[in-house]
């Protein structure tokens, strides 16, 4: 779908929003769109950001409610607000201000995942050093009168096929760059919570002087490194996009060896890779490449480091 924008002659930043928008229509994976990944209180809840190289403007939303088409709403934080980032309700307001269509975005398949996740005491979920035991029992949560904090589990405790985001980095023929992710978040989680996605550089970042970034995986984790914006300095200085994605993998594997996690590198030349962390069930990564050296749009594949 992206492609076929820049083919219409629509700008890198149309082939953003409608790229990850067309994934939101199709609900890719459950992790994307409406309908998916519940969180704690049943309620499916969006996150998106779309990021101009030129003009280094950034439009985002997150925790946004009733409103299906959340790249779309970031696209309109660009043009219409000197804001970068909308959350919530009030994120919801905007859009409708903007005349998305307020919806419920809940469906028979994510209230069967959010049904079945209580029935197994609410396991897993993403409390930790609370009463009653989160590993045991649901909620509600609360501090311990004695506080006795365990050993944070550094393995990621999102299974590879519980999460992941539509991520996409778009180079125009003259190299100008645009890139942009959604999500509907990390199944099970506490309302609030905003992931990597919406944010710049950790989600995704793009600078027309370098290349572009994205990632996926456990959000949590990886937006503290900021891994987009580090990929787009690394290839700034030169590396190989491949390279440049592998660094920033192993940069978090020091810290959480046992991360899930992904990223995609473009530079402004067209050149492209991807890393990943190896971890069991996740030994390779697949991503989609369109080019006109290609003549349909190609799945890639790495090992993961």
């Amino acid at each position: 779908t992206a492609w076929r924008v820049l083919q219409l002659g629509g700008s890198e930043l149309d082939a953003v929003e409608k790229g990850c928008g067309q994934c939101e229509i199709d609900q890719c994976d459950g992790s994307v769109g409406y309908g998916g990944s519940p969180d704690e209180s049943g309620e499916t809840t969006l996150d998106a950001m779309i990021m101009d190289g030129n003009t280094m403007e950034v439009g985002a939303v997150a925790d946004l409610r009733h409103v299906k088409n959340a790249i779309g709403v970031a696209r309109k934080v660009i043009e219409y607000t000197k804001h970068t980032l909308l959350v919530g309700e009030s994120a919801s307001l905007f859009a409708v201000r903007m005349g998305f269509p307020y919806e419920d975005l809940t469906t028979q398949k994510s209230l069967a995942v959010y049904s079945k996740w209580l029935n197994q005491s609410c396991q897993p979920n993403y409390w930790k050093n609370v009463v009653p035991d989160s590993s045991k029992s649901c909620g509600p949560y609360k501090r311990p009168e004695k506080v006795t904090y365990k050993e944070e589990q550094t393995t990621s405790q999102r299974s590879v096929h519980n999460h992941d985001t539509i991520g996409m980095v778009v180079i125009g023929g003259t190299g100008t760059v645009a890139s942009g992710t959604s999500t509907n978040g990390a199944v099970h989680k506490i309302p609030g919570r905003v992931g990597d996605s919406p944010i710049a550089g950790a989600g995704s970042y793009a600078d027309s002087t370098a290349g572009g970034a994205a990632a996926t995986g456990d959000g949590d984790i990886m937006m503290r490194f900021l891994p987009s914006y580090q990929a787009v300095e690394y290839m700034r200085m030169g590396t190989d996009p491949t390279v440049a994605c592998q660094k920033v993998i192993s940069r978090i594997q020091k810290y959480v060896p046992k991360f899930f996690g992904a990223v995609i590198c473009a530079n402004t030349t067209g050149s492209y890779g991807a890393a990943c962390n190896k971890i069991p069930g996740f030994t390779q990564f697949h991503f989609m490449v369109s080019s006109p050296l290609l003549s349909q749009p190609t799945e890639q594949v790495v090992d993961c480091i």
